[in-house]
Parts: structure tokens; sequence; C-alpha cells
């Protein structure tokens, strides 16, 4: 049905559905937001485009480690996480609608360290106020999100939100 419906071939379909045997759960991604003179650092994508730092968790590590190791890779930063600033269900707020299920999980983090290396996904980054955010990778993170994060930033007695 969902091949027929979205003229996705029924291989790919099958791959998204029939990979793992057992209970389907959500994917968790795990996005970090980083602060320096009250802007926010974004990695710049291969594509183009513009994200927080993060992916992916891998199941061998925690989301707090999964963090850190994102940050390491994408922007080459050493960082600490400091607090969660939301836990997010990605079709509320993220385009296009996955097949699958998608936690994201938002943490804001402290430079400890590091320097931008080169690496397969982003060809570097930079800091941005929020009235001059660049053109983001809207399935990743999108303005209302990053406005969250400044808000989170700004305040001591954050509560983390979550759907």
């Amino acid at each position: 049905m969902i091949s027929f419906k979205t003229e996705i071939p029924i291989d790919k379909v099958k791959d998204l559905f029939c990979n793992d045997i057992g209970y389907q759960t959500p994917k968790i991604d795990t996005r970090a937001a980083i602060f320096k003179n009250g802007k926010i650092l974004l990695v710049h994508e291969t594509n183009g485009t513009w994200s927080l730092p993060g992916g992916w968790c891998d199941v061998d590590i925690s989301v707090e480690e999964n963090t850190i190791k994102e940050v390491k890779e994408e922007a080459g930063l050493d960082v600490i996480v400091k607090r969660v600033i939301a836990v997010q269900d990605r079709e509320k707020h993220n385009l296009p609608i996955y097949a699958y299920k998608v936690c994201k999980i938002f943490m804001q983090c402290e430079v400890i360290g590091g320097e931008f290396t080169t690496n397969i996904e982003t060809i570097g980054f930079d800091y941005f106020g929020i009235d001059e955010l660049p053109k983001l990778a809207e399935e990743k993170n999108n303005r209302e999100q990053i406005e969250m994060c400044f808000k989170a930033m700004q305040s001591d007695t954050w509560e983390a939100l979550f759907d």
C-alpha cells in the first residue's frame, strides 16, 4: 500500500519496514545547541544547508555520549553536555514526514576545546544570531527549533520541553 500510494519502489518499502525483526521503535536523533557570544553554532552541510551538529544515536553509546561524538565528528569541537532542551516527535516539527518514527533530542552543550577538521559530512561551521540564520537543513532543524534553543540558552530555569 505504501509503495502504491507514494510510488516508492516496493524493495525500498521492505527495507524501511522489514530490515529489523522484533518490535519496531523510533530512531533517536540528537542535536547540539552550542553558543558563543550570544550566537548559535551551525555546521555547513555538504549540500549547502546549515544545521545544528548531530545525527542518529548509535546503539552502543548513550544520548549524551552520542551528542559529544557527533559534535566532534561534524565540528571538530570537544564539548560537555549541560542540559536537555527538548525531546520532540520529529513529524510534529520537521518535513518531510518519514515512514518511520524519529525522536529528536536537543542538548545544550559547552565547548571545552578542539578545532574544525575536514570530514565527509560538513565543510565548516560558524556562529549565527537568531536574525542572521542561513538556509537551514529543515529536515534536521528549523527556525522554530533554533529559536527554542536560544530561549533555553537565555533561561537559568529552563525545563525540558517534550511532545
